[in-house]
């Protein structure tokens, strides 16, 4: 194929990749202001340029063949890279505007990153946020990200990034609970109460703990179990256990006194506990619209932890 010929094929591409993310023709001709009929012609027209059948159609979804598969992944980097080269306006210009698109876990996302938004899309009315609130690890240099919030000691090579608070993780019990049965001093006394634990995973019922030099992991057990911080939170208050909880969930129900830290002189160590980092992919330049959401994040997770 001539590169006139591929050329010709860009908008093509750039439509067979949203009609891969929406899911359907129907939904991408929406968000493209399109009508279903014109956007399966183009997708049609890309798969008799390149001579390779890319979409299994059926009347309710698609689904990608593995030529599709491949075309899918190439043609949403050309789609990320055009939004590159727009970004370049906006790095000029100075005059932060456009979509920023940031990743991060659930928890974080939802009481400490979503509190930040209102005040930012409030001081800056042309830039855009998008939440992409998972505890799947995304793919910067893949997916059309533009950060990602990560909670870990060891950042992964391959990406800069920016240190933005230490979180960490408490164990919490209310004081009926604890008057009732009785305080831990010890992380092994946890194996005769009830604890409300995460779930997702068997080592979640494995609590681990640091005091120095001294280790210790119990195995806890209990009635609730639940993958979500403000669930756990809300059946600490109910005097249901003793609750694994990030410390900025725990923070206003200790402060109040409602709950109570057990084990105070331990570190609960989980994979949710660490240094918070900001991480986007290096090399490459930074928007207005990123760096003001940057420095926005930076000032807001001053007093966390």
């Amino acid at each position: 194929m001539s590169i006139n010929h591929s050329l010709d094929s860009l908008p093509d591409m750039a439509v067979f990749a949203r009609v891969v993310e929406a899911g359907s023709f129907s939904a991408a001709a929406r968000q493209l202001g399109l009508t279903p009929s014109a956007v399966s012609r183009q997708v049609a027209r890309l798969e008799a340029a390149l001579r390779v059948r890319l979409l299994e159609r059926t009347t309710r979804k698609i689904k990608l063949t593995d030529g599709g598969a491949a075309a899918y992944a190439r043609c949403q980097s050309l789609v990320a890279a055009a939004r590159e080269v727009w970004a370049l306006c906006d790095t000029h210009s100075g005059e932060p505007a456009g979509m920023v698109r940031m990743s991060m876990p659930k928890a974080v996302g939802r009481q400490l990153v979503h509190p930040l938004v209102l005040p930012f899309l409030q001081q800056y009315p042309q830039v855009d946020v998008q939440l992409l609130i998972t505890d799947r690890t995304v793919d910067l240099l893949e997916e059309p990200i533009d950060l990602a919030l990560r909670v870990t000691d060891t950042p992964p090579p391959g990406l800069a990034g920016r240190p933005l608070a230490p979180l960490r993780h408490l164990v919490c019990a209310s004081p009926q609970y604890l008057a009732t049965h009785g305080q831990p001093v010890h992380p092994r006394d946890l194996e005769h109460h009830a604890c409300i634990y995460l779930g997702e995973e068997e080592r979640d019922r494995h609590w681990r703990f640091e005091r120095g030099h001294e280790a210790a992991t119990v195995a806890v057990r209990g009635r609730y179990v639940a993958n979500h911080s403000e669930v756990r939170l809300e059946a600490a208050l109910h005097h249901l256990g003793i609750a694994s909880l990030p410390g900025f969930a725990a923070r206003a129900a200790l402060q109040s006194g409602v709950l109570v830290q057990v084990l105070p002189d331990w570190d609960h160590k989980t994979a949710y506990a660490g240094m918070a980092w900001l991480l986007y992919p290096p090399n490459r330049f930074l928007p207005a619209k990123v760096r003001v959401w940057i420095d926005h994040l930076v000032q807001g997770f001053e007093h966390i932890g």
